[in-house]
């Protein structure tokens, strides 16, 4: 199965544990993916998201489980395996820095023949612009 590893670095302007306390939320990923739509049966350590995408006029919605877990002020990390055989492992690593906390994001993709392409070009938007979303939620005072 071929497998591609990407990579985004950013800092967002709070403190690690903020940052950590956001990551470790389910309900927290509706809209930081902006495929995500909805997050259901959340339970210890996994939950299922909904992810909506729309060709032409018509929308599916791919409910996969993702595996929630963490070290606190350190690391999230998980998995997701997707309907066609993608299979997809996330880890935020998390280190203070003098702005706030600088984020290390690595997606480890795994996909049949043929899907490469699709699967990571669909991840490194979404990787790219929860990088844009994470840092405004962030932003924000609580």
């Amino acid at each position: 199965m071929p497998e591609k590893i990407l990579r985004n670095a950013f800092t967002v302007p709070a403190p690690v544990e903020a940052a950590y306390e956001h990551l470790t939320r389910p309900e927290n990923y509706i809209g930081l993916s902006p495929l995500v739509v909805a997050v259901e049966d959340v339970r210890e350590g996994s939950y299922v998201a909904v992810e909506r995408f729309r060709v032409l006029a018509l929308k599916y919605d791919n409910r996969i489980r993702v595996s929630l877990q963490g070290t606190p002020g350190k690391a999230v990390w998980g998995e997701v395996n997707s309907p066609g055989g993608v299979h997809m492992a996330y880890r935020f690593d998390l280190t203070a820095a003098p702005e706030g906390t600088r984020v290390e994001d690595e997606l480890r993709l795994r996909t049949p023949f043929g899907l490469m392409a699709f699967a990571s070009g669909q991840a490194r938007k979404v990787q790219l612009a929860r990088a844009t979303i994470l840092t405004g939620r962030l932003s924000k005072p609580c």
